[in-house]
Parts: structure tokens; C-alpha cells; sequence
């Protein structure tokens, strides 16, 4: 994510790559070919002899002169180094999921919170036209009364990522996945009452599937399923369908574009924009961080509150789908 992020800062006019922070001497000197992930192509070599250049989060949060950090690190990293950015007074994007449990996305909240600063999380679902759009017309109102969704995100277990396949740094394979899904839940529908889940866990060899239930205080359900699917070949994709009242959405990221089927019998496929949605995401927190505004697509409660949801339905799985209230 670092080198995708890198390629949607480069794309904005208005800010300046100042510095890069890496482990790894090989991506300090612009070589980033090494890196790959489940969507884009591999990492290519960037221009860094005008940036600076830093070994450790520690060096460049102590550097006066950086104004704003993106951290794009393993996840048991995030609540350390976004706690310490905030703390040197920077605004601070954070890549998804916030924390590996409530605990630390308190910390990270509270952080926020004490500071003068923009926080957001990296939750870049909220910025895909297909689900901005369907959460609109929820949260609306314009399709009345939500019955039902079901949201399916699935892919391979992840070769390039060795980090990943380790549940203590990455939360495993269906947390680090679905955050995606249970994210949007929050934010078209709403905290659940409660939550339940089944599923399977081989992490060795490379599967991780959970199916979730997240129920409403109106009867409706949210069923939230997928994840890992043995290693390499499996292809990515990304679904949802969503019925209410007044008609039913769908879309599908194997080829049917979002379609609005109305409670009328008609049926219609709104015109979308297909943008960037890293620069999107990373543009819109450019200028929550220039206004002093709030990150109100991306509220770090919300943030906040998909980590704990998560980790509920991976209790619940592991309780061989017990139901488990939202308390918090």
C-alpha cells in the first residue's frame, strides 16, 4: 500500500513529497519493485533524490519541517506509530484496518482526539463509486426502509505478503479482508445490535473464510462473507446486493456494474465516474488536513468501530457462530 499510496500523492498538484521511510535500503534509493499486492500491478522505480530519506518512522516524525504522514505499515504497527505522529503534532492517514483490536483503536482515538490534528483511517471502499453511491441512497432515505445485504469479498491468500499470513501482525486473513465490508456496513446501515459468524481458518494452508450476520434494531440483516481462498490463483472480486423497500442494488466486480432494480419493475445503471480511488481518498484527506475540517466520509469512530465489529464476528466464529451484542 506505501507504493500505491506514493503513486496517488505524485498525481496531486497540491502536495509535496517531502520524505519516504523505509526499513529497506533498496526502496530508499526509489526501487520499489519488489512490492506487490492483490490489486495493480508490481512497484516501480520513483524519483527520490528530492525527498528524504529516513530509516525509521522515529526519524521522520522528528522532522520539523513534515506536515502530514501516511503510515503503511503492517498493522501491529498502527497504534504505536500513529500514537507517536499525532503526538509530534502531524496530520496523520492511516492505512486500514486502524488497530488490531479495540483496545488499541481506543488508543488511537484518544490520540486523535488530544491532538490539534487531522486523523483518517485509509477505509478506500467508502471512496468506490459503486458503494459511495449505494450508501448514499441507504442513508438517503430515497429507497426506504433497508431489509437485507449481502456483501462477498474474496481473493487468494496473499504470496507477496508474508507478514499477512500472521495472525498477531495482521489479524489474519478474513480481519484484514472484510474490514472492507463491515466498514461499509457502518456506514450505510448503521451499528449493528449484535453480530454472529461461522466460518474456517487453515491459515498454513492459505484459508480463511468467515460468514457474519450483523442485525438491526429494524429486523434487517447484513450477511458479510468471504475471505482467503488458497494461495495465488484465486481471483479477486467484490460483490454486494442490497434490498429495500423501495428496490434492490447490485453489483458485481466480475462485470455487472451497479443496478438499481426499483420496486416498480424498472431498472436502471446510474452513470459513475471511475476515478482514482487512492488519489480520491488520499486528495479528500489532503484537504480535511489544509481546512482543519473533520474527516466526515471517513469518521474515526467508524474506524474504530469496524475493528471492534470484526473482532466480535471472529469471536463469534470461534464460538461456532454464538451471538455476541454490540457493546461498545
Amino acid at each position: 500500500m506505501g507504493s500505491t499510496h506514493l503513486k496517488a500523492w505524485k498525481n496531486i498538484p497540491d502536495a509535496t513529497l517531502f520524505a519516504v521511510a523505509d526499513g529497506i535500503e533498496k526502496r530508499l534509493t526509489g526501487d520499489l519493485s519488489d512490492i506487490q499486492g492483490n490489486i495493480g500491478g508490481p512497484g516501480e522505480v520513483m524519483d527520490f533524490s528530492r525527498v528524504r530519506k529516513y530509516h525509521t518512522p522515529e526519524e521522520a516524525l522528528a522532522d520539523k519541517e513534515i506536515e502530514a504522514v501516511d503510515i503503511c505499515l503492517p498493522t501491529d504497527q498502527h497504534v504505536e506509530v500513529a500514537t507517536a505522529a499525532l503526538r509530534a503534532g502531524k496530520h496523520v492517514l492511516l492505512e486500514k484496518p486502524m488497530a488490531l483490536d479495540a483496545a488499541g483503536a481506543d488508543q488511537v482515538l484518544a490520540a486523535a482526539r488530544a491532538s490539534n490534528r487531522i486523523f483518517m483511517t485509509a477505509q478506500v471502499v467508502r471512496f468506490v463509486p459503486s458503494y459511495h453511491y449505494s450508501a448514499g441512497m441507504i442513508k438517503s432515505g430515497k429507497l426506504g426502509t433497508l431489509r437485507s445485504a449481502l456483501l462477498r469479498r474474496r481473493c487468494a491468500a496473499p504470496a507477496w505478503g508474508k507478514w499477512l499470513h500472521d495472525a498477531a501482525k495482521s489479524g489474519g486473513g478474513v480481519f484484514d479482508l472484510l474490514i472492507h465490508d463491515v466498514d461499509y456496513c457502518l456506514y450505510a446501515f448503521g451499528t449493528p445490535e449484535r453480530v454472529a459468524a461461522t466460518g474456517y481458518e487453515d491459515m498454513p494452508h492459505g484459508i480463511d473464510f468467515i460468514e457474519g450476520r450483523l442485525y438491526y434494531a429494524n429486523g434487517a440483516i447484513a450477511i458479510v462473507t468471504g475471505g482467503w481462498h488458497h494461495p495465488k490463483a484465486y481471483p479477486f472480486s467484490m460483490e454486494f446486493t442490497i434490498v429495500a423497500d423501495g428496490g434492490t442494488l447490485e453489483f458485481d466486480s466480475k462485470g455487472t456494474p451497479l443496478t438499481l432494480y426499483r420496486a416498480d419493475g424498472e431498472s436502471e445503471t446510474p452513470t459513475l465516474p471511475d476515478p482514482d480511488i487512492y488519489r480520491e481518498e488520499i486528495e479528500y484527506f489532503m484537504e480535511c488536513a489544509k481546512t482543519g475540517r473533520k474527516p466526515e466520509r471517513c469518521p474515526p469512530e467508524e474506524s474504530a468501530a469496524a475493528v471492534k465489529v470484526m473482532r466480535l464476528l471472529l469471536e463469534s466464529r470461534s464460538r461456532k457462530g454464538e451471538t455476541i451484542e454490540c457493546k461498545f
